[in-house]
This record gives C-alpha cells, sequence and structure tokens, in this order.
C-alpha cells in the first residue's frame, strides 16, 4: 500500500470520527475544562456556604468524628459511611450512602467535631458536570458511550498529527494566515490548534478509556507492564470477636508507615472488607494518596502496603491517569493549559465542519456544472 492511499485512509477516518463524535467530543472537553480547578471552585463554593475551619485547639480523633456523623444522621434511611477525605486546609468529608441511592457528603470541623452542612453530591454542580463528563447523565449506558468517544479521540489525535503539514515544512504548519481566503483562515487554525492540543488530548483520549473500561485496561496494562497482580486484601472474620476499632486499627497503620499523615479512609461495611487507608509518605508529590495500607480489621494485621515512593510499573500507569487526565503533572501551569485544551474540541468541531461544509458544497457545485454541461 502507497503512501498515498494510506494518507486517503487516514483522511478519511479523521474526517468521518470528527464529524460523527464532534458534539459529544466537545460536551467532554468543556466539562474536563471546569473539572481541572473543581477542587478550587467547590472549596471557594463550600467556604462561603458553610465557613471555613479555624484552628482551634486539638484535632479530634477520627473515630469521634466518626460516631459524631452517625449519631448526627440516625434518622436518615439507610445511613451507612464509605469513606472519609481529610485534606489539608479543608473540612473532613464523609461520604455516605442512603437508602435513596443518593450519595451525601458531610462536613465535619475536625478541630470542634461539629458538623458544618452537607450536601447530596449529585444534585451539585460538581456532580452534576462529572455525571455529564463521565457518563452523559444516562448512568452505565452513557460510561460506555463516552468511553467508546475518548477511544476515538485517542485515534482522531493520531491520525491528524499524521495528518498535519507541518511534517513537509515545519513554519507552515504554526502558520495562521489571517490575510488568507476563509477557507483558508478555517483550515490554518484548525491545523495550529490541532497540533498544538494533539498530545493532551491523546493522554486525555487513553486515560479516559482506561477509566470508562477499567475492568478490560486494569488486566491488559498488568500485562503490559509485565507486572503481576497482587491479590485482593481480605479479613478473616474471628468468630466471637468484634473488629477492631478504627482508632486502634490507624495505630497499627501509624505503625508501619510513621510520618506519613492519613489522607483517606475506607470504612468496611462487610465482614471480609479490609480497613483501606491512603497515606502521604515525604517526598509523595501529588495531591492524592499513591500510598495505600490494607489492614485485615479482625486482627489489625497489615496484609499489604502500596507504596506510593517506590511504585511497581503497573502503579507507575495507574498512578499517571490523573495526572495525564486533568494536567496537574506540572503543578498550575500545565492544569491552566488543561483548560484550553478542553476548549480544543469545539474549535476543532467547528472548522472540521466547515472544511466538511466546502467540500460538499465544492461536490455539489461540481455535479450540478457536469450535468447543466451534458444537457
Amino acid at each position: 500500500m502507497n503512501r498515498k492511499i494510506i494518507r486517503t485512509i487516514t483522511f478519511q477516518l479523521h474526517r468521518w470520527l470528527g464529524l460523527v463524535v464532534g458534539i459529544l467530543l466537545c460536551i467532554a472537553g468543556l466539562t474536563d475544562s471546569i473539572l481541572v480547578f473543581e477542587q478550587e471552585i467547590d472549596n471557594f463554593i463550600l467556604g462561603y456556604q458553610m465557613g471555613h475551619v479555624v484552628a482551634v485547639g486539638n484535632l479530634q480523633p477520627l473515630e469521634t468524628l466518626a460516631n459524631t456523623v452517625k449519631t448526627s444522621y440516625t434518622s436518615t434511611p439507610g445511613f451507612k459511611l464509605t469513606y472519609v477525605e481529610m485534606l489539608e486546609g479543608e473540612p473532613y468529608k464523609f461520604w455516605a450512602e442512603t437508602a435513596k441511592g443518593k450519595e451525601l457528603r458531610v462536613f465535619v470541623n475536625f478541630y470542634t467535631g461539629k458538623v458544618m452542612g452537607d450536601r447530596i453530591w449529585d444534585d451539585t454542580w460538581l456532580g452534576f458536570t462529572f455525571k455529564l463528563h463521565y457518563q452523559l447523565l444516562v448512568g452505565q449506558t452513557g460510561t460506555i458511550i463516552m468511553g467508546i468517544v475518548a477511544l476515538l479521540t485517542l485515534i482522531l489525535s493520531i491520525t491528524g498529527i499524521g495528518l498535519w503539514p507541518g511534517w513537509r515544512k515545519l513554519i507552515g504548519g504554526f502558520k495562521i494566515k489571517w490575510d488568507g481566503h476563509i477557507k483558508r483562515v478555517n483550515f490554518d487554525i484548525h491545523k495550529v490548534a490541532g497540533i498544538v492540543t494533539a498530545v493532551f488530548l491523546a493522554f486525555i483520549g487513553f486515560t479516559g478509556f482506561c477509566w470508562n473500561f477499567y475492568d478490560q485496561a486494569e488486566p491488559a496494562i498488568y500485562a503490559a507492564t509485565f507486572t503481576s497482580k497482587p491479590p485482593k486484601p481480605v479479613s478473616h472474620p474471628i468468630p466471637g470477636k468484634q473488629p477492631l476499632s478504627v482508632t486502634e486499627l490507624l495505630q497499627r497503620a501509624d505503625a508501619a508507615l510513621p510520618n506519613a499523615p492519613t489522607t483517606s479512609l475506607f470504612f468496611p461495611t462487610k465482614l471480609e472488607d479490609v480497613l483501606e487507608l491512603g497515606k502521604k509518605q515525604p517526598g509523595e508529590t501529588s495531591q492524592g494518596s499513591s500510598t495505600q495500607v490494607y489492614l485485615d480489621q479482625f486482627s489489625g494485621k497489615v496484609l499489604r502496603i502500596q507504596d506510593g515512593l517506590n511504585p511497581t510499573r503497573a502503579e507507575v500507569v495507574f498512578n499517571s491517569f490523573s495526572l495525564l487526565h486533568y494536567g496537574t503533572f506540572g503543578g498550575l501551569p500545565t492544569r491552566i493549559l488543561y483548560v484550553f485544551v478542553g476548549l480544543a474540541p469545539l474549535i476543532l468541531f467547528i472548522t472540521g465542519f466547515v472544511m466538511w461544509r466546502y467540500h460538499h458544497q465544492t461536490k455539489l457545485t461540481t455535479k450540478d456544472s457536469i450535468y447543466t454541461t451534458s444537457n
């Protein structure tokens, strides 16, 4: 197959994929631009609605705070704590399930132990934006659709890079001839916006596909990185014995990893569940918790430590997903860049559609001309 045929196939694939999934890709891009700064926006709103945490006295034990939350919501049907997030400078965020299938988030002042407020996550601007981005507000079907869109984004990025005219003349590939014909300006905007954002859109597409099809992507990544998947840690119930308290389990985890503050905790909801802790060791630069500790809730034995400072090859890939998808790998500059990367699909869709319309109208004009001449 010669180069001309390959380029023609690549061009047609790029064109029609862009036209078919363009609208959905625009939705994903625009919502991604918002989610890049979701934490800062949300914390600003929370501070306005509920106030801020002021350091007064000593921190309350996590177990005490959890019991306070449970007591405060005894009248809520089906209330069950599932997770708590403990980030520096922010209220503790307790996540809970309710009988209505809604996810309730309760915000607690960890100095005073006071419940500052709560909200149903699904009903917030953040919940709406995230669900629109991740699943088009239509549940599992939307998750599959947006996963496919993410994969097609990766393909569009690769084909766009291959079609970029700058491979023949580098300077021309980055030039926009603003005084040219509108068709030329439109094409130049498309090629420049495409090549500047293509690599980042490829990252976003790849990570988005892996997240939405995680059950299929996870074993593939373990295989591709030649990494053995660790067995799932489980607790072993002891007859006649209750699970250890959260305080005792936290002490065991702190003994295993001293000087590593706890940043998150998954509460066991079944007897075989483990207590999973997120910790941040000195030297870890990620905002979240790359280090995870898993403990048997009955014996308190540390079953596994996922070391954020010495990750396996597969863990390096998994840990990079959030960095690459939201642009946090370079700090504030790359996050700002990703806001504009999220706008790129809209620009590319509009300019691509305009190019298709010009091409379509030219074909129709040519056919009419041939028909008129022949008659």
